[in-house]
């Protein structure tokens, strides 16, 4: 079985947890390619057992984007200041 230890990144950059469809997970891309912040996307449709850590880190919801950050802390839906701040991007 998997654990959000399994997708710590590397310092610098983030796991993102997202699906295909979702808008904001599309967004969050986006804004991350253009501020150049390295991601690694894991869609917990395409990977099932993915989707038990996202479940885990939000009360039990499949709610995406759900980051991963270096230091193996979390968040969901975050905005591109506050992976920023997290990462200590200025």
């Amino acid at each position: 079985m998997v654990s959000a230890a399994d997708f710590t990144p590397p310092a610098g950059s983030i796991t993102m947890f997202s699906t295909e469809w979702c808008g904001y997970c599309k967004r969050l891309k986006r804004q991350l390619d253009d501020a150049g912040i390295t991601y690694t996307e894991v869609d917990i449709e395409e990977q099932p057992d993915t989707a038990a850590i996202v479940a885990a880190v939000n009360n039990g919801n499949h709610t995406v984007p759900t980051v991963i950050y270096p230091d193996g802390s979390a968040a969901t839906n975050p905005s591109l200041a506050d992976v920023q701040f997290q990462l200590q991007v200025h």
